[in-house]
């Protein structure tokens, strides 16, 4: 099997992407932290025109189930903002109950994160991470799910800070990205236009040290074959590699004890 997507699979793209990027480019990545004052740790993510801002707040308790088993928890709701697409998306509290997409996504966004950390490490505590999306484009729960990284390991350095806990629980990054087959070509990070047109759909979520953590993957207008899926695997892999750059840049900034070789550093 390859290691790498070849150039056919990505670059020499017949499709014309509307932000005129390669088969195999991501969109432009910015991460802003501590865009909220009172959050434990935020992070506002632009990737592309889609934006999400994720903030962290800490709970001296866990859900019933863990209570007395000195284990954390790591969970996440998302919710879209009614401007945040050309229509505007109602409130979903107005209507009596959260809808199945936003279900589904927050409980990726929280397997996610849980894969990030040692909970145990974390005490019987836990995270809550809110995932707001300011404006949709493509790919908002992968958006979610790097950003939410960031302001969660922001609120650990706050618990590693204030001496609630004995050691720095993150053990991983994780990120996500989207790709897919749209008209027979091999696109990284889709964008809504691409998004609504494509045959074969993926998310990826991936810890830094190349483990998966989530692959949701559906054959919108057709099935697909184990070739393609494992050249979207391959694809995706590696546009993860420089979204896990930034996300090193900025917590090597803001935690300088943070080991990329994602060993726990005692206080």
């Amino acid at each position: 099997m390859k290691d790498k997507v070849t150039k056919k699979e990505n670059e020499d793209t017949k499709i014309k992407r509307f932000d005129g990027r390669k088969g195999n480019e991501l969109r432009p990545v910015k991460i802003i932290t501590d865009y909220l004052e009172f959050a434990a740790g935020s992070a506002l993510i632009e990737v592309g025109k889609t934006k999400v801002l994720v903030a962290a707040t800490i709970e001296e308790k866990v859900p019933p189930f863990l209570k007395g088993t000195g284990t954390g928890w790591v969970t996440a709701e998302y919710a879209m903002l009614p401007c945040s697409t050309e229509t505007r998306t109602p409130r979903e509290r107005t209507q009596g109950r959260i809808s199945g997409r936003s279900q589904e996504i927050q409980r990726l966004i929280g397997r996610a994160l849980r894969a990030a950390v040692d909970l145990k490490a974390l005490g019987e505590r836990q995270i809550l991470l809110d995932c707001d999306v300011i404006q949709a484009d493509g790919g908002t729960r992968t958006a979610s799910v790097t950003a939410g990284c960031v302001a969660l390991a922001l609120a650990l350095k706050k618990l590693l800070d204030e001496g609630k806990i004995n050691e720095f629980p993150l053990i991983n990054l994780v990120a996500g990205v989207s790709v897919g087959l749209v008209n027979g070509e091999y696109l990284l990070d889709l964008d809504y236009s691409e998004d609504s047109q494509a045959e074969v759909d993926m998310n990826i979520v991936e810890t830094d040290t190349g483990q998966l953590v989530e692959i949701q993957a559906a054959g919108e207008k057709r099935p697909y074959t184990r070739k393609e899926l494992a050249t979207m695997l391959r694809l995706a892999h590696e546009g993860l590699q420089s979204i896990f750059e930034i996300q090193r840049s900025i917590l090597k900034k803001k935690i300088p004890f943070y080991m990329a070789s994602n060993k726990r550093v005692r206080k």
